[in-house]
This record gives C-alpha cells, sequence and structure tokens, in this order.
C-alpha cells in the first residue's frame, strides 16, 4: 500500500485516472461517460431450444405490436430488433406516478451450424414472438441401427 501512496499525490490518484478516462470518452463518442454507461437498454428476454429438427427462439415482447418487429438472419445469427410504442389515453384519473417504456430494443443471438436460413419462420401471439429454423436435411442426426451378428 506504501508504494502506491507516492504516485498518488504525485499524479492525481484514482480520481485523475477517472477523469482521464471520462474526458477520452466525450472526445470519442461526444457525450458524457455518465450517459454511455448508465442509459437502460431494452433487450427481451429469450427462450432458445433445439431439438432434433430445429431450433426454435421464444421472445417476450409485451405491449409491442408485430407489424414494430423485425425478424432476420445475418452472417449465421437471429437478429430481433423493433420498436415498442405504448400509447394509451385515460381521461377522469388523477395519476400521481406513470411509468412506462418506450424505445428500441436489438437482440442478437448466434445460431448452431446446419440450420436452414432460407426457411425461417416467426408468428406472435399474446406478446411473444416464436422463431422456427428448421435444420437442413444433412444437419439431422441419422440413426443407424447396430446389427447383432
Amino acid at each position: 500500500m506504501r508504494l502506491l501512496t507516492p504516485w498518488a499525490r504525485k499524479n492525481g490518484g484514482p480520481l485523475q485516472a477517472f477523469r482521464e478516462m471520462e474526458d477520452w470518452t466525450r472526445r470519442l463518442f461526444g457525450e458524457p461517460i455518465e450517459e454511455a454507461l448508465y442509459t437502460p437498454a431494452w433487450m427481451p428476454r429469450v427462450d432458445v431450444e433445439e431439438t432434433e429438427k430445429e431450433v426454435v427462439v421464444k421472445a417476450d415482447l409485451p405491449g409491442v405490436e408485430p407489424k414494430d418487429v423485425d425478424v432476420s438472419v445475418l452472417e449465421g445469427n437471429l437478429i430481433l430488433r423493433g420498436e415498442s410504442k405504448e400509447e394509451k389515453e385515460e381521461k377522469g384519473k388523477n395519476f400521481h406516478r406513470v411509468e412506462r417504456f418506450r424505445g428500441t430494443f436489438y437482440r442478437e443471438l448466434p445460431l448452431p451450424a446446419g440450420v436452414d436460413p432460407d426457411k425461417v419462420a416467426a408468428a406472435y401471439a399474446k406478446g411473444v414472438v416464436t422463431v422456427t429454423i428448421p435444420k437442413k436435411p444433412a444437419a439431422v442426426p441419422k440413426k443407424i441401427a447396430v446389427k447383432e451378428e
């Protein structure tokens, strides 16, 4: 601990290092580091299931309309993106606190080798988007019977 004390007095200590990093971040990104670090991002929660014939991804997107969801496959990754646009008007109520979320979301998931990106299907029901990606016939395991001699 003593070895660090002279450095801390001489160079401004750990706070000086943080200030230098903050200045560097501002120059690079043009925004305060606090905004870059503490801006909440929305990533939908997903369940991924792989069977012998397909990969099924279920994403929870409550309050998102199907027309506001974009599903694509690019370079072996499944990409889910879109926007939540919750707009409600309630008259005659006296609110003391209202919390709503609006904004874009993005989720990218790597797909296993052997899936067929040309046959991806997506369906929407009750706030859940289900994406089904079938495997190519060569990727489906073939069972071979073992004969007794």
